[in-house]
């Protein structure tokens, strides 16, 4: 047979067999191309495959040619008296007589001739699976290279060595793992070439023999090219010094004994181990030096042994440190905590005193009046059990979230609670859990809910938006009110279709709609449609018949789920927010950079994108925000001064935009994320004493403060409140948290971060005077619990059929009172489980009120003070009125009402 027939068999063999076998292999890769060209973000799939492609290929080939050169050389011209294949290029037989041929060879030797013939095929394979076994960690850490190579300087320099930060965030990670895997690499191929010329030595040169000079060389270069490898190590040592953790929990990162005794033990190290390599190369050359190499190789053994030993420094820190152990860790300790303050961004926090006042308030001022509107009474997890009962209205729509935002409503800036009303289908009744339901008739939820979570007086909430369609007396709108991306397990869904979606159900129809968005993949082609059906193992994408060519396929419609496959760098906090505009409902995501490798800097663990991770740095890197309709995502950066996603934003251009090109509607709505905030002030609480002697004594500790709710123990962790702390003529949305000193009641401090303008990321602690006494939350609940009146009225609610519970409790600065509120909520034990505010709880100090309006409740505050001089003219309590909410219509929760 002719090779051409054989070439056309094998062709078709190729076209009918690879060709499937290549597109189940691709599919994956096929699929993800078409979803990032949906999102516009084609050129960076290129980008992060192409660069991904090139660092493996690039650190592969190196450490293939590292161990294929070497063993080439080692095989072909060093080990033997001369090439074997010298005689053939001569023209004469491998046994001709000649120099260094004389007797005849043996059947090892002709083996070994053999073996360097086909030397490059045996050698190609092998060093190709070595590099490839080498290289992989590298190709596992690929984006660690790649910032290698766009890292920016940060402008902050670490006080020990003056080197730029951005050595540390991005070199020393890489220059460790690369250290790891050039260690491997040398010690494989050090061992190897031994190997091979022993076994060159005895069956080739025959017994007794010496190793050629040349064999010598090579295995010196390769020896050398360990010991400067292994002397690395000690220069990456020095900087790792920075990372030590022995004097935890007093300080992090190296202290007197470290950079006074182990770092010039470190150098000694390194200058011993560089000789110790150069007299063993040496020996192994000339067999000199013997006595030379022993004693420096005792030297190093001796000096390593005092830098790993914990008695010595145990012993300096004992006799030498204790003795003026603030004296000697002053300076480290000032370095440890502007390092920590620089790694959580809380460098520019500023102090302020807080001048408490007492009552009797001014209640006829403006800032009162204004401060008594912006108490937010509701919380999440109330609001949540009213949205569920009154708002969800069909079986299948679902309030994943309450997110708490401030808009302005009717002129007026207020805070509100807004919800998407997201579809879940698991929801839906079994006999209408088919195919076309799941894919095609049920494709989003519907609009979004707002309420005010500020109520000034008992009754029902006064909505700002609900119903489906969306209704508002508050000039409130949704253009496009369709949810077709969220924040709960979403499947993959067909839109438009023939079937027709269901948009929402009216009392005596069910409206239906055809998806006129730009978000998911086209969908009308076969092959489209047959990758698809692999990808997802799904036949009825192929087999249905209600596709039409403006069908397109959306998935990935998590908003995380679909941030990280664009992003899987950024770090997600795990409480994105709804943004309801005129147009339709975005989503916000806050995203962070983290990294536990800034220099001198306290570590911590925290729960940022549903896992624990312990990082020395944080940044709230970028916002992005997704449309809920179209599913587009957009990235812009607030923190322009982090060297790690300016990093990213270098490799991939067009990919993070600045923050000044997000959208004005959306802009205003943009909040301080609640748990970064949370870490800041975790670790706040010990270095906001920045004087080395108050941090060495650990006196002055701040911690979050407990607070008993719903017969449970509660972390009270910062929330968002309406206030005029920065600016007592402007009320601004802010983060509040109050700070105890460490297992102490009372309260130490207020910190406020900002949300709105200039001012948003601005932090401001306001500190009370040590001396004085100021009530924190537990000490405020257990005066409320200890009210008579409150706790006989309770009791009386309680009897009624009814069950009476207060809120949560919030710390409120007025008019320089710290005063402490909370709503009293009222649900029957049976039926609909829907609280509704009917009382308002106050109390500064030892006085509490409670009245069916927070006006009431303060006025109540004002006439105790002005008659607790005179306790005769304190009338005994009268218990209030006891509803009953089976009767009372006033206390009943409301039906949604339809405003239009």
């Amino acid at each position: 047979m002719s090779w051409k027939p054989l070439l056309i068999i094998l062709s078709v063999i190729l076209v009918v067999v690879g060709i499937p076998l290549a597109t189940v292999y691709f599919n994956a890769f096929i699929v993800d191309l078409w979803w990032f060209n949906a999102l516009d973000y084609g050129l960076y799939f290129w980008a992060r495959v192409l660069y991904q492609s090139i660092i493996f290929t690039v650190v592969t080939l190196f450490f293939f040619l590292q161990f294929f050169l070497n063993f080439w050389i080692g095989s072909r011209y060093l080990g033997a008296e001369r090439p074997a294949l010298h005689d053939l290029e001569q023209g004469q037989a491998p046994d001709a007589s000649a120099a260094g041929a004389a007797r005849p060879r043996s059947a090892y030797q002709r083996l070994y001739d053999q073996f360097q013939r086909g030397s490059l095929w045996f050698y190609l394979p092998l060093c190709l699976a070595l590099a490839l076994l080498v290289a992989l960690p590298v190709f596992a850490h690929w984006e660690e290279a790649l910032l290698f190579f766009f890292a920016p300087s940060s402008g902050m320099q670490d006080p020990a060595f003056g080197k730029d930060i951005s050595y540390y965030l991005f070199s020393l990670p890489l220059f460790s793992l690369i250290w790891q895997e050039l260690l491997t690499a040398s010690l494989v191929l050090l061992v190897g070439l031994a190997l091979l010329y022993q076994f060159e030595l005895k069956m080739v040169a025959g017994p007794g023999q010496r190793m050629r000079r040349g064999a010598r060389i090579h295995l010196g270069v390769a020896m050398g090219f360990v010991v400067l490898i292994g002397a690395w190590y000690f220069v990456m040592d020095r900087h790792m010094l920075l990372y030590n953790d022995g004097h935890l929990p007093v300080f992090s990162g190296p202290g007197y004994v470290e950079m006074t005794f182990i770092l010039p033990l470190i150098w000694a190290c390194f200058i011993l181990f560089l000789i110790l390599g150069a007299l063993a190369i040496l020996y192994i050359e000339t067999r000199k030096g013997l006595l030379a190499l022993l004693a420096v190789a005792i030297l190093f053994v001796g000096t390593l042994s005092f830098r790993y030993s914990s008695v010595t420094p145990e012993l300096l820190q004992e006799y030498v440190v204790k003795p003026n152990e603030l004296d000697r860790q002053a300076p480290y300790i000032s370095q440890n905590i502007q390092a920590t303050l620089k790694a959580y961004n809380l460098q520019h926090v500023e102090t302020r005193r807080y001048p408490v006042k007492d009552i009797p308030w001014d209640t006829s001022g403006t800032e009162f009046k204004e401060s008594l509107s912006n108490i937010p009474i509701w919380d999440e997890v109330g609001l949540h059990q009213v949205f569920q009962e009154l708002q969800e209205i069909r079986a299948y729509y679902i309030f994943n979230t309450i997110d708490v935002d401030r808009y302005t409503v009717n002129d007026r800036y207020q805070q509100v609670a807004v919800s998407p009303r997201e579809i879940d289908l698991d929801k839906l009744p079994a006999e209408s859990r088919n195919w076309v339901n799941e894919w095609m008739k049920y494709p989003h939820g519907y609009g979004a809910v707002m309420a005010p979570t500020a109520q000034p007086k008992a009754g029902a909430i006064d909505w700002l938006m609900q119903g489906i369609p969306p209704r508002s007396n508050a000039g409130l709108s949704i253009e496009q009110p369709g949810i077709y991306y969220g924040t709960g397990s979403y499947s993959p869904v067909i839109a438009p279709n023939e079937s027709g979606e269901i948009d929402y159900a009216s009392d005596d129809e069910l409206v239906l709609s055809d998806y006129a968005g730009k978000g998911g993949v086209s969908f009308s082609g076969l092959l489209r449609r047959a990758l698809f059906a692999l990808y997802f193992r799904e036949e009825n994408l192929i087999l249905t018949t209600q596709i039409n060519e403006n069908s397109r396929l959306l998935f990935r419609r998590n908003i995380a789920e679909r941030i990280s496959k664009v992003t899987p760098f950024l770090h997600l906090d795990p409480h994105p927010y709804a943004v309801v505009t005129s147009e339709r409902v975005y989503w916000i995501q806050d995203t962070y950079t983290l990294s536990s490798w800034f220099p001198y800097a306290f570590s911590t663990t925290a729960d940022v994108d549903g896992e624990a991770r312990s990082f020395n740095y944080i940044r709230n890197a970028a916002k992005v925000v997704v449309d809920a309709y179209d599913g587009s995502v957009d990235y812009y950066i607030t923190e322009p001064d982090d060297p790690i996603i300016r990093a990213y934003a270098r490799a991939y251009p067009g990919l993070l935009k600045n923050f000044d090109e997000m959208p004005e509607d959306l802009k205003k709505h943009v909040r301080y994320p609640k748990r970064l905030f949370s870490i800041q002030l975790d670790v706040y609480g010990r270095y906001h004493q920045t004087d080395p002697g108050t941090f060495f004594k650990q006196e002055d500790l701040w911690e979050f403060p407990n607070v008993q709710w719903e017969d449970e123990l509660h972390l009270m962790t910062p929330y968002y409140v309406t206030i005029n702390l920065f600016d007592t003529n402007t009320f601004e949305f802010s983060l509040l948290a109050p700070m105890n000193p460490k297992n102490k009641n009372n309260m130490r401090a207020l910190v406020v971060a900002g949300n709105d303008g200039d001012n948003y990321g601005r932090i401001v602690t306001y500190s009370f005077p040590r001396g004085s006494l100021v009530y924190g939350p537990a000490q405020a609940d257990g005066f409320v619990k200890q009210d008579p009146l409150i706790t006989q009225e309770f009791a009386l609610w309680n009897r009624r059929g009814a069950q009476a519970d207060r809120g949560r409790l919030i710390v409120m600065p007025i008019d320089g009172v710290i005063t402490y509120v909370q709503g009293v909520f009222l649900r029957a034990q049976t039926g609909a489980n829907i609280p509704q505010l009917v009382r308002l709880i106050a109390n500064v100090g030892h006085r509490v009120s409670m009245e069916p309006s927070l006006e009431g409740a303060f006025k109540a505050l004002n006439r105790a003070v002005l008659f607790e001089e005179d306790p005769s003219q304190i009338e005994p309590p009268v218990a209030s009125p006891i509803p009953d909410p089976a009767l009372d219509e006033d206390l009943l929760p409301l039906a949604p009402v339809d405003n239009d």
